[in-house]
């Protein structure tokens, strides 16, 4: 029986140890890239609290590089050293309040999605070659964005700051072309990276 787990040319993909000393080393490095991306100044977006930043474009990277249980853990190390004290959120804010503000669904939804989204991205790396994940990649990404971040977003609106389902999701619109052109760097950035090192996901025994 041949093997579909991978594409042809590459071996068969075999799930890489996710708590190795290179997989803890991915895991922090990524962390501080969510870290760096959330200290970039933001773009104020109406009064609720909730810039523009690049931190969607660093989460949804760390899922579509590290997988889903890597890329969690690295995004959770950044939530945990946030919430500890370190002014790491967006704008030098840090402690656990923000949840209870415009953010909060959001972050929470960093954290859930970027486990989604590395289950996708080791599900495309096992089933598609290298010229087609770039685009796998994007329409993996946006979904997750869409369903999960901005899903939990409006909700943490919906919770933190009493607004109706509509201006919640109205305010939630406003982000959508920025994460959709960050989306595609980082799909884009993703498959280079998966071909530059093509077992950072999974290992291929030949």
């Amino acid at each position: 029986m041949s093997q579909k787990s991978a594409p042809a040319g590459e071996g068969t993909a075999a799930p890489r140890r996710p708590w190795d000393a290179r997989s803890l080393a991915l895991i922090a490095v990524f962390a501080a890239l969510i870290a760096a991306s959330a200290l970039v100044p933001g773009i104020p977006v109406g009064s609720f609290g909730v810039p523009i930043t690049l931190q969607t474009l660093a989460i949804m990277l760390t899922g579509l590089v590290l997988g889903a249980g890597r890329g969690a853990a690295a995004v959770g190390l950044y939530l945990v050293l946030a919430f500890a004290g370190l002014p790491i959120f967006s704008g030098g804010r840090a402690g656990l309040q923000i949840l209870a503000g415009g953010s909060g669904g959001y972050i929470v939804g960093f954290l859930v999605g970027a486990f989604v989204l590395g289950l996708a991205a080791q599900f495309i790396i096992r089933r598609f070659s290298a010229r087609r994940r770039a685009l796998w990649f994007f329409l993996a990404a946006t979904l997750v964005l869409v369903v999960v971040v901005h899903g939990l977003g409006v909700l943490g609106m919906m919770l933190n700051l009493k607004l109706s389902w509509n201006a919640a999701f109205l305010a939630d619109l406003a982000y959508y072309p920025g994460d959709i052109l960050k989306n595609i760097v980082a799909a884009i950035a993703a498959t280079a990276v998966h071909r530059a090192f093509p077992d950072v996901l999974v290992r291929r025994v030949k």
